[in-house]
């Protein structure tokens, strides 16, 4: 066990490390550069990056759970020992407990680890699937300035380049959608059920294959698809994919290809709207334009 903790340490130091390289692969370019970075061969090194760092997180994981296994095992033989002596009278019933709480607390720890590394399965399986082409039915919609953002967390701004990249949506325009949806927390929960960063409801989830919505990788993949599809339903228009992605597309159907006149998704739209014009790619929605499109709705 004393030399497990090092090598875990260790392992533990790579993944960062490569998460790192990978950002600053990014950040390292200047403006001009940061178109530069989103080209296929940094994007397929980015990919290689996060699986390497993704397999060595795995492997750490999988040595800590033997570990715990292992502690759990001879844990459980001394309980069956002291269950005998207490059983006999030969011990207190207070050192009885002790042992029972060691014993609840260790399997804690191994039921914690197995769901710790089914997560990184699913992030692997995720990051493996190979980039598919992107559809050339409608354009979509992409900034034609460069802003500076992030989430405060280089793992999860990669992979919002990722799937920008992969699905031919602005990395910005995610971005934006996810701060308004969630405000960067992997745990949000809404209470209509939607889940995680990107806030997917589980319908929508189930629709894009996202099995774990918590996960940071499923969700953004999940997200990105979602608004590259309603942005290819609407022909691009960035006001109509954010009113689809809030109320449904069905409902922007609904009301003639308009946003909904729903109050909330008004303001959805026309904050998000204004946050994204700031990149230069987006349409600016003043509170005028977006009540011209309901009134245009209540006809």
């Amino acid at each position: 066990m004393k030399n497990l903790v090092p090598r875990i340490l260790l392992a533990s130091l790579f993944v960062f490390a490569s998460f790192a390289a990978a950002g600053a692969q990014v950040k390292s370019k200047t403006a001009k550069a940061d178109t530069a970075a989103e080209q296929p061969g940094d994007l397929q090194k980015f990919r290689q990056d996060f699986i390497k760092a993704a397999e060595e997180y795995r492997a750490s994981l999988q040595e800590l759970s033997a570990s715990y296994e292992s502690n759990l095992k001879k844990l459980a033989e001394k309980h069956e020992q002291l269950k005998g002596l207490y059983t006999d009278g030969l011990i207190a019933r207070k050192e009885f407990e002790a042992s029972e709480a060691e014993m609840t607390d260790a399997r804690a720890r191994v039921e914690e680890m197995r769901t710790e590394m089914a997560r990184a399965d699913e992030t692997l399986a995720a990051a493996r699937r190979p980039i598919e082409p992107l559809s050339t039915a409608a354009p979509l919609q992409v900034a034609s300035a460069q802003v500076k953002w992030t989430t405060g967390s280089t793992a999860i701004d990669n992979l919002i380049r990722l799937n920008g990249q992969r699905y031919g949506v602005d990395p910005y325009l995610v971005y934006c959608v996810m701060r308004q949806e969630s405000g960067f927390r992997l745990g949000a929960t809404s209470p209509v059920g939607a889940a995680g960063l990107m806030q997917l409801m589980p319908g929508t989830a189930a629709r894009y294959g996202v099995s774990n919505p918590y996960d940071p990788a499923q969700s953004i993949r999940g997200g990105t698809r979602y608004l590259a599809d309603l942005l290819r339903l609407f022909g691009g228009r960035v006001d109509l994919a954010l009113a689809g992605y809030n109320a449904g597309e069905g409902a922007v159907m609904k009301y003639g290809r308009r946003i909904p006149p729903y109050r909330e998704t008004q303001n959805y739209v026309r904050t998000i709207g204004t946050r994204y014009a700031q990149s230069g790619g987006g349409v600016m929605l003043t509170g005028k334009s977006v009540e011209r499109e309901a009134r245009g709705n209540r006809r």
